[in-house]
């Protein structure tokens, strides 16, 4: 199954007096990397949370937001820092002896400095909590895959009208292969021809003509590297229509830098001009295929 990296996914979950709320969002990556944003408070379900993304991803850079409002009791709270209180006390207070400063030291100032009064958690239930968020990352990865694969069904279909165009390609050019030898032929004899006394029809001219051509057809010979090309395609073919869940990207991508090892193969063998344009168009197609898998997981 063709999925594609790119995704957004929203999910909501309820237990009790908690809410979580989750969104994914993806983008290409050469590897699986998830970034998650959460409070810090409940920094203990991050892990949980990051391992359920990648399991899920595959491949790409996923980012992770979550949120979570509860009215439960044990998940608010005010801590009093009474050793910072304390000093900064102590502070303002030899600041007005030593240095004369007036003004009055209220509860009002001093909760307002840094560290005085403070969130604080020590009665969390982490189990409870982490329930919720997890209830809400898998909502949110329920419509994440979705649209993934909905994003990697547009981009197998693409793909294969490509793929259609690269068999029709290796097919004008295999056509074309066997002109080229008679041509080249042709050539030949007319060069030797015009080189020697010999007639054109002289056993020592044919031989002569039947070596040169032999050894044309051999270096010049692009039927073995025409098969690999149609071995490659189908493989491909083979994958984009495999409903394994399993990341493919990297495979693809192997596929495809063979296609274009066959294509360079036979663009340095082709000995006419009708099949390099015909190359051209080919590796032209061969390139959008490679740019269209970097979508793919």
């Amino acid at each position: 199954m063709i999925r594609s990296m790119t995704g957004y996914g929203r999910g909501e979950f309820s237990e009790g007096p908690r809410t979580a709320t989750c969104e994914i969002r993806s983008v290409n990556h050469r590897y699986c990397e998830v970034t998650v944003k959460m409070p810090f408070k409940y920094g203990f379900a991050e892990d949980a949370v990051r391992q359920a993304v990648k399991a899920a991803a595959g491949r790409g850079k996923a980012d992770v937001s979550i949120s979570l409002v509860s009215t439960a009791d044990e998940d608010t709270g005010v801590v009093l820092g009474e050793a910072a209180a304390k000093q900064y006390l102590g502070n303002l207070r030899t600041l007005q002896e030593k240095y004369g400063v007036g003004g009055e030291i209220t509860v009002g100032l001093l909760a307002g400095l840094p560290d005085v009064l403070k969130q604080g958690h020590p009665d969390l239930d982490a189990d409870a909590i982490s329930f919720v968020i997890m209830g809400a990352v898998s909502a949110a990865l329920e419509g994440f895959g979705v649209m993934r694969e909905k994003e990697g069904a547009s981009l197998a279909e693409n793909i294969g009208g490509k793929l259609d165009a690269v068999d029709e390609l290796c097919r004008k050019i295999g056509a074309r292969a066997p002109e080229v030898q008679v041509i080249y032929a042709e050539r030949l004899r007319e060069r030797i021809a015009s080189l020697s006394n010999l007639p054109g029809d002289d056993a020592v001219l044919q031989q002569r003509i039947a070596v040169e051509i032999a050894a044309f057809a051999d270096k010049a010979g692009i039927d073995e590297e025409l098969v690999r090309l149609a071995s490659h395609v189908g493989q491909f073919r083979g994958i984009l229509a495999s409903r394994e869940t399993a990341p493919v990207g990297k495979k693809l991508d192997f596929i495809v830098q063979e296609m274009n090892r066959e294509a360079n193969t036979v663009g340095s063998k082709a000995n006419d001009l009708q099949i390099t344009d015909l190359m051209i168009e080919l590796k032209n197609e061969i390139e959008n295929i490679r740019e269209q898998i970097q979508n793919i997981c």
